[in-house]
């Protein structure tokens, strides 16, 4: 559930300000509105934060499994190591630069050999002039024979030669380099070893980024307390010594007496009140643990519900159970998937003494995957025939091929079985979300909008079986076309029914007739768009059964079965790995997209951070 919150606002004497607000960090329990502020403070540990995080990078990226052990290196402060790694880096790319330039250099002079620069000025001395040239054969084959010339190498294109007295007018000499071929080849050596030394020097650091990490910490920490010293707002044209700052933030109500009592005891004014129309709360979320296992699926996905909006933890967790299930299709693969969360888990509690909720999500999603393999027959993409008794047993009706039946017309029927309850599973969540829109409006007439929206949805229920399944088994029955138009019609009626003159608010629900009817036809397509379920775990069985065939076509003998083992290992992981990547796109879509738009949920909430001394930080 979503928790109350109330607006605070605390009142404190400016020359106190910095001691309220470290007493207000360690109470922390207040949420403090984000305003854009500046200060040197602020400005100055954002410089210092910004350095800490280009360090980390640094030593992240030059980490090796070599250096890990924090004994490699002895600890030094975290400031001089962040400067240490940032000159390191700042060299490695200077000599980066530099090595490029020489390397590019060495190319330009490669087909000249090895010669001293230096050598050609001495000659000018002594009164010999050699100027050298790089000329295309066009312009050599037109110079003058009287010029006197020494030809060093050419190719398809370019004469390499070097003419003795006076330049060739027109043409470019060819640019000196500043030292030999010999000469650049070493320096390039030696800077390439430069780059080598600085790197296995960052490699060691990196045994060390963990002082940086818990350094960063603490200046997230300051940069959040020098924000919210500079978001005090103070009252002006008051003597120093009684000047007043106040700040605003949010608590949850169920916090608010701990809050007053630190008030009274740092002697703050304190006023606390319900969040007006246009404020805008942070979000937390508060559930039993049974629900808190959705949670990694929120964080990984980076979504807060709004202040106002709904915590749909608990039907997510339902639902997308139900999809995992459906989507994976496989008990066999839900018994892999059991038995790795298992062990990962049992690893895990013997570090923390208890199961992690990711751990726990996975166990129930892979139970449910099995009870769905073990109801429709499916492990491992094995014909129904050859499963033992058992197994078979487990088979409920629905999903069982009937024997008097031809095979393929058997598999079509379970398919169309299959198929019906994907329709059932949206039909039931789309009608639960404007369920939980009717509650939520009431006592508000706009409350049989909702009605007539859920009308709707149950009538289309009925044409989507008849348009997509069989128009022969699922005729449409006549009260669903009524259910269709009725609701309709009914939300016109009501959808704008917030007060004033009823027949006005008619009118005005119609003049937005276009879009309320293109999300009627919205609602047909999100019906059907839980085919998907079936269309995904279908496509996952037959590349399970086809890497089964593969596996069984093999030669006999030994090599068959080293063959065969490792076609079915490497082919049902991978299938497995792609299952596991359609849940996220389509499992979590159905919950997010067509689910929570039913809702009109828009997930544009900010989680609730108080300004507290975070747990990190004290490492």
């Amino acid at each position: 559930m979503i928790v109350p919150m109330k607006k605070v606002a605390l009142v404190v004497f400016d020359r106190e300000r910095e001691a309220s607000l470290e007493a207000l960090r360690k109470l922390g329990v207040v949420h403090l509105e984000r305003k854009s502020v500046s200060s040197d403070g602020l400005s100055s540990v954002m410089e210092l934060k910004t350095q800490a995080e280009h360090a980390l990078g640094i030593l992240r990226n030059a980490a090796t499994k070599e250096e890990t052990n924090t004994s490699i290196v002895q600890k030094t402060e975290p400031a001089a190591l962040i400067q240490e790694v940032l000159h390191l880096a700042d060299q490695k790319k200077q000599e980066q630069e530099l090595l490029a330039a020489d390397i590019k250099e060495l190319h330009r002079i490669e087909a000249w050999g090895n010669f001293e620069p230096a050598s050609l000025e001495d000659l000018k001395k002594q009164g010999i002039t050699l100027i050298p040239y790089e000329l295309p054969k066009k312009v050599y084959e037109k110079l003058d024979p009287s010029v006197e010339r020494i030809v060093l190498s050419e190719d398809k294109t370019i004469i390499r030669c070097v003419i003795i007295g006076e330049p060739i007018p027109g043409e470019q000499p060819f640019v000196l380099p500043e030292c030999s071929y010999a000469a650049l080849s070493e320096r390039i050596a030696k800077r390439k070893q430069t780059i080598a030394d600085i790197e296995k020097k960052l490699s060691e650091l990196s045994s060390q980024m963990y002082l940086i990490e818990r350094k960063l910490q603490r200046l997230n920490e300051q940069a959040e307390f020098e924000a919210a010293k500079a978001s005090m707002e103070v009252t002006e044209d008051t003597p120093p010594e009684l000047a007043i700052s106040w700040i605003t933030g949010y608590i949850p109500a169920d916090m608010a007496g701990k809050l007053k009592r630190a008030a009274a005891e740092y002697g703050w004014a304190l006023i606390i009140d319900e969040p007006g129309e246009g404020d805008a709360p942070p979000t937390l979320v508060r559930n039993p643990a049974y629900i808190r296992i959705v949670q990694p699926i929120f964080d990984l996905l980076g979504t807060v519900p709004g202040y106002h909006e709904y915590d749909i933890s608990m039907s997510f967790l339902v639902f997308f159970s139900l999809f995992f299930a459906m989507i994976i299709g496989d008990g066999g693969y839900g018994v892999l998937i059991l038995l790795l969360s298992l062990y990962f888990g049992l690893k895990g509690k013997q570090k923390t003494g208890k199961f992690a909720d990711g751990i726990l999500l996975l166990l129930l999603l892979s139970s449910v995957t099995i009870v769905w393999g073990a109801i429709n027959g499916t492990w491992f993409a094995l014909p129904y025939d050859s499963l033992p008794g058992f197994l078979k047993a487990l088979v409920i009706p629905p999903f069982r091929p009937n024997p008097a039946l031809a095979p393929k017309e058997a598999a079509r029927l379970v398919q169309q079985n299959i198929k019906h309850m994907c329709f059932i599973i949206g039909t039931v969540q789309l009608v639960w979300a404007h369920m939980k829109n009717i509650k939520k409006a009431l006592p508000s007439l706009t409350s049989f909008a909702q009605l007539g929206w859920l009308s709707m949805v149950l009538g289309l229920y009925f044409l989507v079986l008849n348009l997509v399944l069989d128009k022969t088994a699922f005729p449409v029955p006549s009260f669903a076309l009524w259910m269709i138009g009725g609701g309709l019609a009914t939300y016109f009626v009501f959808a704008e029914q917030k007060g004033g003159n009823f027949l006005a608010n008619i009118l005005k629900s119609f003049a937005n007739f276009l879009p309320t009817f293109l999300s009627a036809v919205s609602s047909f397509s999100d019906i059907i768009s839980y085919i998907r379920l079936f269309a995904v775990g279908l496509a996952g069985y037959a590349i399970a059964e086809s890497f089964n065939g593969m596996a069984a076509g093999l030669p006999g003998g030994i090599v068959r079965i080293l063959a065969g083992a490792l076609i079915l290992f490497f082919g049902h992981g991978l299938n497995l790995a792609m299952s596991a990547l359609s849940v996220v796109v389509h499992g979590v879509r159905l919950n997010m997209l067509e689910y929570s738009g039913h809702l009109g949920m828009e997930w544009s909430g900010v989680k609730y951070s108080p300004f507290a001394v975070k747990e990190t930080a004290q490492q």
